[in-house]
């Protein structure tokens, strides 16, 4: 033999037991990342929905303080009157929360709820965030799927969850 028919003998290529070695550590790999990134993608869900009705504390706080606490509405149009004693929110809806427009609040197309606020001079007052079908199924479930914000008569602020431990966020308690 001589050396060119020796050269073109030389495989050239992967094996089989190599392309399955490496598509067995894909799929490891794979098994470890997707729980990770959905856990991951509820947590930063709840953490969202936290700061979106936490949004409302400013307009809920001047609500009270004007006395506008005879009804809520979570976004009066321009174009309609607003009463005197009736709190505009002017909050936006959100695609991971569930809630109707509240009082005069238009609903938006495309866009899934607001968060639900209950407003007193003398009780507590709440704004509760509700996660629903835009959000991810680890939070969607009823009775584990809520933020709530209470304002004390003296005016402090706490946040409260209903959601696993495991997505809650930092600033948030377990309870209602």
């Amino acid at each position: 033999m001589n050396r060119r028919s020796i050269a073109r003998n030389v495989q050239k290529g992967f094996t089989l037991i190599e392309l399955m070695i490496v598509v067995a550590i894909i799929g490891i790999l794979a098994a470890i990342a997707i729980p990770q990134y959905q856990t991951y993608v509820a947590k930063s869900q709840v953490a969202r929905g936290m700061g979106e009705a936490g949004n409302l504390k400013t307009a809920v706080e001047t609500c009270l303080l004007e006395g506008r606490t005879a009804s809520v509405s979570s976004n009066i149009a321009a174009s309609l009157p607003q009463g005197d004693t009736e709190c505009n929110l002017q909050a936006t809806a959100s695609s991971i929360l569930t809630g109707a427009a509240q009082g005069q609040g238009a609903a938006v197309v495309g866009a899934t709820g607001y968060p639900q606020v209950t407003l007193s001079a003398t009780a507590p007052s709440t704004i509760v965030a509700s996660f629903g079908s835009g959000a991810a199924t680890a939070i969607a479930a009823a009775g584990t799927n809520q933020v709530t914000w209470t304002r004390s008569t003296e005016g402090t602020w706490r946040c409260f969850s209903t959601v696993e431990a495991k997505y809650r966020p930092s600033g948030c308690t377990a309870g209602s």
